[in-house]
């Protein structure tokens, strides 16, 4: 399936069970992507859907090191997302966990409606790997989500990862074609 985005470039999406694949080609060098990804001050900018800002964005970006990334909805509601690095390979490769458990009940109602009172993390730990390939002077990203069932996966794609992503890659190409050469 390819989803077209405002800016013509396409993102391919890719479907099995419990992951969610989506994937760019960015007008950028794979050095300059990794960097986005890796820079707190870089991914503040881009992370999340296009009316979402990021007011919060630590990361330690080493094996074992920690991430918060805050998600900050028009209306004012926050949606933390935190976790771990597992590997880094500049600039080919990041795997990290993912922990939505701070996001407000409601999003926790939707992932899964028949949850029990005392589940605050239905979605589970999502493990993500982004690759980062060269081609010519561009890279294609692969972001690929692991989630706990395939049902998860489904509610969440239901909810609208596919557009969310697509949005956050939109502006992770604003801020690529934007970055200061002296950055680059």
């Amino acid at each position: 399936m390819t989803l077209e985005n405002p800016g013509g470039e396409s993102n391919t999406l890719h479907s099995n069970d419990c992951d969610f694949v989506i994937s760019r080609l960015l007008d950028a060098p794979r050095e300059l992507v990794f960097k986005a990804w890796t820079d707190p001050v870089h991914m503040a900018r881009w992370w999340g859907p296009r009316m979402f800002s990021a007011p919060i964005c630590e990361m330690d970006v080493r094996p074992g090191g920690a991430h918060r990334i805050v998600m900050r909805s028009p209306d004012g509601d926050d949606y933390p997302i935190k976790g771990y690095f597992r590997e880094v390979v500049e600039p080919e490769r990041i795997v990290m966990t993912m922990d939505c458990s701070e996001h407000p009940a409601a999003w926790h109602d939707m992932v899964n409606p028949n949850r029990a009172p005392d589940d605050h993390n239905p979605a589970g730990e999502m493990i993500s790997t982004i690759t980062f390939e060269a081609r010519d002077n561009k890279t294609l990203l692969t972001i690929r989500v692991r989630l706990k069932t395939p049902a998860i996966r489904n509610a969440m794609v239901k909810m609208g990862m596919n557009e969310g992503w697509g949005m956050s890659l939109d502006k992770l190409e604003e801020l690529l074609a934007n970055i200061p050469k002296s950055e680059k």
